[in-house]
């Protein structure tokens, strides 16, 4: 389906999608990686379909950056994809700020997680900012799973789209 809108408005909509993601996942960008510490172990996949295993340690693939990307196999898959070793050495993304937003790109434009399109597809496919939500973090607060969180990314796209003087579109929420 092409998009609605001009480019001008299809443009600003991605960027207020992109900022509100960033907004949300790291509070306001004052948190570089994934606030509940309780959590960190959990993000170690050994399954067979991810035979590279935790190498860095199976409390290293937490979120960290701008989007705070998590897992081991996204660590890999962003570090192929960027030619960094990411997988054997996390805390790049956590240090260096130009690794933090390469990842934070790439997911945005490559991955769709728990979704079935990118966040980038998302909007200039006019499928609607929920759809973003649904490819950052669907699996834990769409379909309510977690309405206030949902609220909060929608209230920051809002935000968002305000300031860059666009008309948000239909579908918000996931």
């Amino acid at each position: 389906m092409p998009p609605r809108g001009t480019p001008d408005t299809i443009k600003k909509r991605e960027a207020a999608a992109f900022l509100a993601s960033i907004n949300h996942e790291t509070g306001g960008l004052v948190h570089i990686v994934g606030v509940n510490t309780a959590n960190y172990s959990h993000y170690c996949d050994t399954s067979e379909l991810y035979p590279f295993g935790c190498p860095a340690g199976r409390s290293s693939y937490y979120g960290r950056g701008p989007i705070q990307p998590s897992w081991n196999y996204n660590y890999k898959s962003a570090g192929d994809a960027l030619e960094i070793d990411l997988l054997n050495n996390p805390n790049l993304v956590q240090n260096e700020p130009s690794v933090a937003w390469m990842t934070a790109i790439w997911y945005r434009m490559t991955q769709h997680g728990p979704g079935t399109m990118t966040p980038h597809e998302a909007i200039i496919g006019d499928h609607g900012f929920g759809e973003t939500i649904r490819s950052i973090n669907g699996f834990i607060e769409c379909d309510g799973g977690n309405p206030r969180q949902v609220q909060s990314r929608v209230n920051a796209y809002l935000k968002f789209t305000q300031i860059l003087g666009v008309d948000p579109g239909d579908k918000l929420p996931c």
